[in-house]
């Protein structure tokens, strides 16, 4: 034979038995995600859960932790149902209820009154009458995303408490989107609300390798709860993707069975708050109040006192959006550093909260840092 023919035996040839490991790893995966990597998930959240959990039952490995959430919307949510949000939100939610046939139902979480200089994300708090009030005979499920994007808050066992028994109290699901847990500062206590009691029996946790690892091209994800959750979920992400990438499976569980021994989790928050301490630092010489993220890598910025030309030539996709669009467009475009408008984690009743501040990022690596906070001293000539 000759030509592209003789390719494929000559490559069979080529593997031995001690291969098959690898060459497994290039094929599907089961649906459920590979053993080892429930395994590895296994080892790390057994004693955080403070349960044996069950390998094959209790937890879904999926394609990103945005497919394990919207694998559970599909599975659980009927046409009409409510699912609360705390606002700001991560935007990925509002269309993978709607996509659904949910609704989403908006709690803001209020920042502190005429706040100045650095003030803690812990100061953003949720009003609890508000959220009662939320609670309808329609709402199916809460979602609770700490450590928080984009405020950074990690919410306290009292306020975790508090959703929990509205919880249980309404019979409401709970989507715990923790994919920032091994990313938390200054000695603060991340708590599971699953380990609440009453709450694991209702209560799926998000977790992400891409997260976890700085890695988020990777898109793996997991989910682990209790069989009647996580059984209907797996059905739909067997109907949305299959199974997810086997070999990134595979690194993936390479580094959870070692995080412990080598303390990564631990160097890389460290490593996080020397880079959260760049951006403090330049904010700080701004003058203009901001939030301390006890979690996560963003910080909020207000920059409701950055003036810019009311004749400025803003594009027609920033123009009739909320203040905040202009101003990080302003930042960007003067400045030469980019940032998120806030307002765009709200709906538009509680838009004017978010316009206050722009979102910057600081997983990126020192000297970048660095940099764009020497560009961020010229904004200084702009604020009034």
């Amino acid at each position: 034979m000759s030509g592209p023919s003789t390719t494929l035996p000559i490559f069979l040839r080529t593997v031995s038995t001690s291969d098959k490991g690898v060459v497994a790893a290039n094929h599907y995966s089961h649906p459920k995600g590979r053993i080892r990597l429930r395994q590895a998930i296994k080892k790390v959240y057994d004693p955080q859960l403070h349960r044996d959990l069950d390998v094959e039952k209790e937890i879904l490995v999926t394609s990103g932790a945005n497919e394990g959430q919207y694998s559970v919307f599909t599975a659980f949510l009927e046409q009409g149902d409510e699912v609360i949000m705390f606002e700001p939100f991560f935007d990925q939610y509002l269309a993978s209820v709607t996509f659904n046939g949910g609704i989403p139902i908006y709690v803001p979480l209020h920042p502190p009154a005429n706040a100045s200089g650095k003030f803690s994300s812990d100061e953003w708090k949720i009003d609890p009458k508000e959220l009662r009030a939320a609670i309808t005979p329609r709402t199916k499920m809460i979602i609770v995303n700490t450590p928080h994007n984009p405020v950074g808050k990690v919410f306290t066992r009292a306020e975790l408490e508090m959703i929990a028994s509205l919880a249980k109290e309404h019979n409401l699901l709970v989507m715990a989107d923790e994919v920032y847990d091994t990313l938390v500062f200054d000695g603060k206590e991340h708590v599971r609300i699953a380990t609440l009691p009453g709450m694991w029996d209702r209560t799926v946790t998000v977790g992400s390798a891409g997260k976890s690892f700085a890695a988020t091209g990777w898109r793996v994800g997991w989910l682990i709860g209790p069989e009647y959750i996580i059984r209907p979920t797996l059905a739909a992400s067997t109907r949305i993707v299959f199974c997810s990438n086997s070999p990134l499976q595979e690194a993936a569980a390479a580094g959870l069975e070692q995080v412990q021994e080598r303390k990564f989790f631990q160097t890389q928050t460290a490593e996080y708050a020397e880079r959260r301490k760049v951006l403090t630092d330049c904010f700080d010489t701004l003058g203009l109040p901001y939030t301390n993220p006890e979690g996560s890598y963003f910080i909020l910025l207000d920059i409701s006192r950055v003036k810019f030309p009311d004749d400025y030539a803003f594009p027609q996709s920033v123009l009739g959006r909320g203040r905040d669009f202009k101003a990080c467009w302003f930042i960007a475009l003067e400045v030469g550093v980019s940032s998120i408008p806030v307002s765009e984690f709200y709906c538009i009743e509680h838009a004017n909260i978010g316009e206050v501040y722009a979102r910057f990022s600081f997983c990126k690596d020192v000297d970048t840092l660095r940099h764009a906070s020497e560009r961020l001293q010229n904004l200084k000539q702009y604020i009034v």
